[in-house]
C-alpha cells in the first residue's frame, strides 16, 4: 500500500483501493488502474478474481505487469508533488513542544493543521491536501489536531468514538449503541462537548465571581484594617497625651508643693534666726546684771528687761515643713482612669455602630420552643407560661429546658441582632450549634454548644465560658447586642443603650450553623413574666 508521503491532485493516481497514490501501477484488461500490491492481495483473496470497480472476471496473471508509461506519469507527479510540497513545508510552522506535528513529515516535523479518525494520524497543511481533493479522502473525519488518535478509536468495533453515553458516562461508536448502549441515554459527542464547555463556562465563572468576592472581601478588610488603625493611633495618641499630660500636671504639682514649702521653710528659719537674736541678745545683758550686788536692783532691772525684750512664746514642736505626697500619683492615676473610660466608651460606640451594619432579621422558632413557652403572633416575643402545651415532642424542640431557637441560622460573614430584657430579672442569650443536644438537663458552654451570656437573681451576670466568667456590669442592660463572626471565631454581646462590651468570645472554631439562642427562663410566680423581645436594630 502506498505511503501518503506526497501531494497528489488529481483522481487519475489514485488507487482506488488503497486511496492513495500509485506504487507500482498496473491495469486490468477492463481499463483500470491500482497498485500492483493493492491489486496483488486483492485477488489473492477474491474466489471470484474479479475486478473492484466494475466486477468483472480478471486473469491474475495478466494484472500482474507494471505499466511502464503509467509508472513514469507517476513518478513525474511524485517529484512534482515532492518539490511542491517542500516549497510548501518552508513556509508552514514547525511543530513545538506542545504542539501536535505531523505523522507524515519526514526530518524536521511541521504543525498539524488536522487529525482524521479514519487513517489514525495528523496532517500538516502539505500532507492534509489529499484528503481535501481526492473524493475517496473527502469521506474520512476530519478533527483539530489531537495526539492518541487510537484512543478515539472503539477498541471493539474499530470505529470512531463519536457517541457519548450519559447512562455509563463513556464515549461509544455508532455499532455500539446497537448492541451494548441500546437503551441507554446516547448523545453526539459535539452535543455533550457544548453541554460540557456550558457547564464548565459555569464553573469557571463561578470560580471567577468568587475571586473577585475574595479581591472585594480583601480590599474591604484593608479598609476595616485601614480604619482600625487610623482609630487605634487616635485613641493611642490621645491616650499618650493624656498620659503625658497627667505625668506633667503631677511633676508640676509636687514641684509647686515643694517650693512653697521650700519659701515656708525660709521664712521659718528667718523667724527663728530672729529669735535666737532676740534671746542671745538678752542673755548678754542678764550675764551683765548678774554682776550688781544689789538684789532688789537686779530684780527690777531684769523686769524691765523682760518688759522691754518679751520671750518668744511661739511653739515650734508642732511646726513641719515636710510636705505630704499621699495620695498624688493615686489621684493622677484616677483621673487618668477616666480619661481610658471616656476613650474606650468612645471606641466601644464605634465598634457597635459597625456590628449593628451587620443586622440581619430573626424570627423565634416555634417547632424548637419548649411547651411551656409562649410566642407572639409574629414570633418576635417569647415569655414562660404557667401551662405546659400538648407539643409533638420532635428531635428540635427543647424538652425541659425554658429554651428556644430562632428559624434563622448563620454559617458565614458577619451577623448581628438585638433582644430586649428589660423586666426581667433572669434570662439566657446567645447563639448554639445546630448539633446540640436539646433533651433533658443541659450545661451551656463552648464545649457543648453553648456560646451564651445570662442573668440570675437580677444583677447576677455570667458568661458561660468553659469556665463561667463573672461579669461585672456597671449599669444593668435593658437591651442586648450579639454579634457573630463566623469566620474570625467571635462572639460578642453588648449593652446597647450604655454602648459597652459585657464579653467576648474569641477564638472559636464553627463548623456547623449557628442559630440564635433564647430563654426568658421561669416565670416565677410572676416576677419574671417580662418577654424577651427581638428588637428591630436602629443605628444610633
Amino acid at each position: 500500500m502506498a505511503a501518503a508521503n506526497y501531494l497528489p491532485s488529481e483522481d487519475p493516481f489514485q488507487c482506488s483501493i488503497c486511496l492513495d497514490v500509485f506504487t507500482d501501477p498496473v491495469s486490468t484488461p477492463c481499463g483500470h488502474n491500482f497498485c500492483k500490491n493493492c491489486i496483488t492481495k486483492h485477488m489473492d483473496t477474491d474466489d471470484k478474481c474479479q475486478c473492484p470497480m466494475c466486477k468483472k472476471t480478471v486473469e491474475t496473471e495478466i494484472v500482474r505487469k507494471i505499466k511502464t508509461k503509467i509508472s513514469e506519469k507517476v513518478a513525474q507527479f511524485r517529484q512534482s508533488a515532492q518539490q511542491k510540497a517542500s516549497s510548501s513545508s518552508s513556509q508552514q510552522q514547525v511543530s513545538t513542544p506542545g504542539e501536535v506535528p505531523c505523522d507524515v513529515c519526514t526530518g524536521t516535523k511541521l504543525k498539524a493543521l488536522k487529525s482524521c479518525l479514519v487513517c489514525l494520524a495528523s496532517y500538516c497543511e502539505t500532507h492534509l491536501e489529499p484528503h481535501l481533493t481526492m473524493s475517496g479522502l473527502k469521506r474520512h473525519q476530519l478533527i483539530n489536531p489531537v495526539e492518541n488518535l487510537e484512543d478515539r478509536m472503539c477498541t471493539k468495533h474499530d470505529k470512531p468514538l463519536e457517541l457519548f453515553c450519559k447512562t455509563d458516562q463513556t464515549c461509544v461508536c455508532m455499532l455500539c449503541t446497537v448492541s451494548d448502549h441500546k437503551t441507554h441515554d446516547v448523545v453526539p459527542l459535539k452535543e455533550e462537548y457544548e453541554d460540557m464547555k456550558v457547564e464548565l463556562e459555569a464553573e469557571i465563572q463561578k470560580r471567577q465571581l468568587k475571586i473577585q468576592e475574595i479581591q472585594d472581601s480583601v480590599n474591604l478588610s484593608k479598609e476595616d484594617a485601614d480604619r482600625e488603625i487610623a482609630e487605634g493611633v487616635q485613641i493611642f495618641n490621645a491616650l499618650k497625651e493624656s498620659v503625658e499630660r497627667s505625668q506633667a500636671n503631677l511633676i508640676d504639682s509636687i514641684k509647686e508643693k515643694q517650693k512653697t514649702k521650700e519659701n515656708q521653710a525660709k521664712s521659718f528659719i528667718k523667724e527663728l534666726e530672729q529669735e535666737i537674736y532676740d534671746l542671745t541678745s538678752r542673755s548678754t545683758e542678764l550675764e551683765q546684771l548678774s554682776h550688781s550686788e544689789d538684789h532688789f536692783h537686779l530684780l527690777q532691772s531684769v523686769q524691765s528687761l523682760n518688759s522691754q525684750h518679751p520671750t518668744p512664746t511661739k511653739d515650734w514642736t508642732e511646726v513641719s515643713v515636710r510636705p505630704s505626697y499621699e495620695g498624688t500619683v493615686v489621684r493622677a492615676v484616677s483621673q487618668l482612669e477616666e480619661t481610658l473610660s471616656e476613650q474606650r466608651k468612645k471606641l466601644v460606640e464605634a465598634e457597635l455602630k459597625r456590628v449593628q451594619q451587620y443586622a440581619v432579621d430573626v424570627t423565634l422558632d416555634p417547632d424548637t420552643a419548649y411547651p411551656k413557652l409562649i410566642l407572639s403572633h409574629d414570633k418576635k416575643k417569647v415569655h414562660h407560661g404557667k401551662n405546659k402545651k400538648n407539643l409533638p415532642d420532635n428531635p428540635e424542640r427543647f424538652s425541659d429546658c425554658a429554651s428556644v431557637l430562632a428559624k434563622q441560622s448563620f454559617s458565614s460573614g458577619k451577623s448581628y441582632f438585638e433582644v430586649q430584657v428589660k423586666g426581667k430579672i433572669e434570662w439566657d442569650l446567645g447563639v448554639v450549634r445546630e448539633s446540640i443536644n436539646r433533651k433533658g438537663d443541659i450545661t451551656l458552654s463552648p464545649q457543648n454548644g453553648y456560646w451564651t451570656v445570662w442573668l440570675r437573681k437580677r444583677n447576677k451576670y455570667k458568661a458561660l465560658d468553659n469556665i463561667p466568667v463573672r461579669l461585672s456590669l456597671k449599669s444593668r442592660p435593658q437591651k442586648v447586642g450579639v454579634f457573630v463572626d463566623y469566620e474570625e471565631g467571635l462572639v460578642s454581646f453588648y449593652d446597647v443603650d450604655a454602648a459597652a462590651l459585657i464579653y467576648s468570645f474569641t477564638g472559636c472554631s464553627f463548623t456547623e450553623k449557628l442559630f440564635p439562642y433564647f430563654s426568658p427562663c421561669h416565670n416565677d410566680d410572676g416576677t419574671n413574666s417580662a418577654p424577651l423581645i427581638i428588637s428591630p436594630v436602629r443605628v444610633k
